[in-house]
C-alpha cells in the first residue's frame, strides 16, 4: 500500500455524474486479479473511438474530445468530477484501473458507499465537497491550464493556487490508513504476535479444538 501525506498535482475534470464502475473499467477487461495493468483501459468506451478487449496489441485510436486525451491533463493525479461517482456494480477493478493510471485523488460532491469504501483500501483519497464548491473548482480547471491543487491530508485541506484552503471531512481510521499505508490486512499482522499468544492459550484451555488426539468418542 503506498502512502499518502500532501500531493502537489495537475486536476482532470470530468464533467459527469452517476459514472459507473462499469464505465469506469468495462467488465470484458476483468480477466485477473492481478491489480497492475487496468490503467490502459480506464474509462475504456470514453477515451477511444474504436472498440477494445482484453489483450489487445494494436494501437488504439483515442477520442480528442475526452478530458483524459488532451494534451493539458497529461500526467493529472487529481480527478474532479460530478455527485455518486463510482454508482454500479461493487467491482474493485475500478479503484485498480484508476490507480494504475495514477490517480491519487478523486473531488466529487458525493461516492457511491462501496467505491467510497473500496478508495482506502487502493491509496486512493476520496474529497467530498459541496457541489456550489465543486463547480468554481470545474471552472477555475476550464479557465487556467495547468491548474494544480495541493492536498494536505493531515490537515485534511485542499489548497488552490489562489491560498483558498477547502476542508473536508475525513474519518479517522481511514486517515490513519492512508497515512501509513496500511490496508485491513496489514492492520491485521501489525497484531500478528497478540493473535499468536491469544491461540496458544486457547490451545492451553481448549485442546480438544485444535489437536484431533485429544478428541475422544462418545456415544451418542
Amino acid at each position: 500500500m503506498k502512502t499518502l501525506h500532501s500531493l502537489h498535482a495537475l486536476v482532470v475534470p470530468l464533467d459527469r455524474p452517476n459514472v459507473d464502475t462499469d464505465a469506469i473499467i468495462p467488465k470484458q477487461f476483468m480477466k485477473s486479479v492481478a491489480r497492475s495493468g487496468f490503467g490502459r483501459n480506464l474509462f475504456d468506451e470514453w477515451r477511444y473511438l474504436d472498440p477494445g478487449y482484453p489483450g489487445q496489441q494494436d494501437e488504439r485510436v483515442p477520442n480528442p474530445a475526452f478530458a483524459l486525451n488532451l494534451p493539458r491533463y497529461q500526467g493529472a493525479q487529481i480527478l474532479l468530477t460530478r455527485e455518486n461517482f463510482g454508482c454500479g456494480s461493487s467491482r474493485e477493478h475500478a479503484l485498480w484501473a484508476l490507480a494504475d493510471y495514477g490517480i491519487r485523488v478523486i473531488i466529487a460532491p458525493s461516492f457511491a458507499a462501496i467505491f467510497h469504501a473500496n478508495c482506502f483500501k487502493n491509496s486512493v483519497l476520496p474529497v467530498v465537497l459541496d457541489g456550489a464548491t465543486v463547480e468554481r473548482l470545474f471552472a477555475a480547471v476550464e479557465a487556467r491550464p495547468g491548474y494544480r491543487l495541493h492536498v494536505d491530508l493531515p490537515a485534511q485541506q485542499l489548497i488552490t493556487p489562489d491560498g483558498d484552503a477547502l476542508s473536508f471531512e475525513l474519518d479517522a481510521y481511514r486517515k490513519r490508513c492512508l497515512l501509513e499505508g496500511l490496508d485491513d490486512i496489514l492492520i491485521t499482522l501489525r497484531k500478528s504476535e497478540r493473535i499468536k499468544a491469544y491461540e496458544q492459550r486457547r490451545k492451553l484451555l481448549e485442546p480438544w479444538l485444535t489437536d484431533s488426539a485429544a478428541v475422544t468418542d462418545k456415544p451418542p
